[in-house]
């Protein structure tokens, strides 16, 4: 064991300013009200608390393609009737409106995985959390389910230049298709999705049947669910599943994407888990002491994506955090109870102890075509991206400092940092 985690943190508080549209569920002010939660538990006093830098639209393009981020990077709500065959092209619209400050949403949740991936790299920590980032169902050339950028994917990649092998494993409702799909035809990195699978439920992908192609044969993992799944059902499953592909695969490091709408009561969600059992999951990966990147995910009934965040931010710090909610600036938000616990899910529980069981074996089945961690060739791992330079002489001075850049030069000791904890802190002890 380790004798204490070192965790990094990624926050900007511009994320939750950005508002999807009325009626949308994405309500990224579920990421402020979170932030808020980890303040009043004092959870920032424990861990390193960065702002992400905006990922430049080069390093949006080791994954995407160049023309989609050039479009995502030009488009605004004034002018997007100029475009109609582009917003078609790129998937833009109902589900993935185009609003005001789309681009610099997208760089800043990208940004923080990113940032995240490496300062794992650099072993400068040990877990690094970013509940921004999580947006699973982005493709190289299309939005898709709210998600423009896939920062998991580019996370991902960071780390596979470090890392023979990443795992990465998904307990959001929907199918991580898109980074299963980014990696169908690799064994560098082996995707675990746990998803309601059926009846229609968006995406429509995550078969146990689809396990990945040529290179990537059995390296994509599928845990289909029915409605209404449990705590002890959904825990014992996943740690069965988790146990057997970290013993077989042997990854490097882990990414975990913790979507809270597999929580009992969610607007979009069909699962009866509590925070304690969503959380467990968490604490459960955690043992593995594997370099980890967390991060957030789905989760549209937004006061209990909070709490679940909050209390998974404990789980990562071994903090238990006491159920009465402090005072905060979102407390209105959690009444009348005022508490961490949320109501247990009344869905009927449609998986049968036969159908996960059989589930179970076809997945053990397909990890033992694996057999042994696979042999990876160290020149496979991607050359470090090229980040420009600026000159700052050459700028425009009107565009010289931007608000959110004179920030990120503020030391911010009323609300970040204390002693140890300051990111100031001489670097040779880290």
């Amino acid at each position: 064991m380790r004798s204490k985690d070192k965790i990094a943190y990624y926050y900007d508080g511009d994320v939750g300013g950005v508002y999807f549209g009325p009626n949308h569920p994405m309500k990224p002010h579920r990421l402020c009200m979170t932030h808020h939660l980890v303040l009043s538990y004092d959870l920032h006093k424990k861990m390193e608390i960065y702002r992400p830098h905006k990922a430049y639209p080069v390093e949006l393009a080791q994954f995407h393609s160049a023309d989609y981020v050039e479009f995502l990077h030009r488009i605004t709500p004034d002018t997007q009737h100029l475009f109609s065959n582009e917003l078609a092209k790129y998937n833009l619209g109902e589900d993935c409106p185009v609003f005001e400050n789309l681009f610099e949403f997208c760089q800043i949740y990208a940004g923080g995985t990113i940032d995240a991936a490496r300062r794992l790299n650099n072993q400068l920590c040990d877990i690094a959390i970013n509940w921004a980032g999580g947006l699973h169902h982005a493709k190289k050339c299309e939005a898709s389910g709210f998600c423009y950028i896939n920062d998991l994917v580019l996370g991902i990649l960071e780390l596979l230049k470090h890392q023979a092998r990443v795992l990465y494993i998904d307990i959001d409702v929907h199918h991580g298709d898109g980074v299963e799909e980014a990696f169908y035809f690799t064994d560098r990195v082996m995707t675990v999705s746990f998803h309601k699978y059926g009846d229609m439920f968006f995406p429509g992908t995550g078969d146990v049947k689809e396990t990945g192609e040529r290179e990537g044969k059995y390296y994509a993992i599928n845990v289909p669910l029915k409605d209404g799944i449990d705590d002890t059902s959904f825990t014992r499953l996943f740690k069965s599943i988790i146990s057997k592909v970290v013993e077989t695969y042997v990854p490097g490091a882990i990414v975990l994407q913790c979507g809270a709408d597999s929580l009992a009561g969610d607007r979009l969600g069909c699962f009866n888990l509590s925070i304690d059992g969503h959380a467990e999951c968490v604490r459960f990966v955690k043992k593995f002491n594997l370099p980890l990147l967390v991060t957030g995910g789905g989760g549209y009934t937004k006061e209990n994506v909070a709490r679940c965040w909050a209390v998974e931010t404990g789980v990562l710090l071994d903090t238990e955090l006491p159920n009465e909610i402090p005072e905060n600036e979102y407390i209105k938000y959690f009444g009348p109870e005022y508490s961490l616990r949320i109501p247990n899910g009344h869905i009927e529980n449609l998986n049968s102890k036969s159908y996960l069981s059989t589930i179970k074996m076809q997945v053990f089945e397909n990890l033992r075509c694996i057999q042994h961690a696979p042999g990876v060739q160290m020149q496979e791992v991607p050359p470090d991206f090229y980040i420009p330079d600026f000159d700052e002489d050459e700028q425009n001075p009107d565009e010289r400092m931007d608000q959110h850049t004179q920030d990120k030069n503020i030391q911010r000791d009323d609300e970040y940092y204390e002693g140890d904890h300051d990111n100031d802190q001489n670097m040779e002890d880290v």
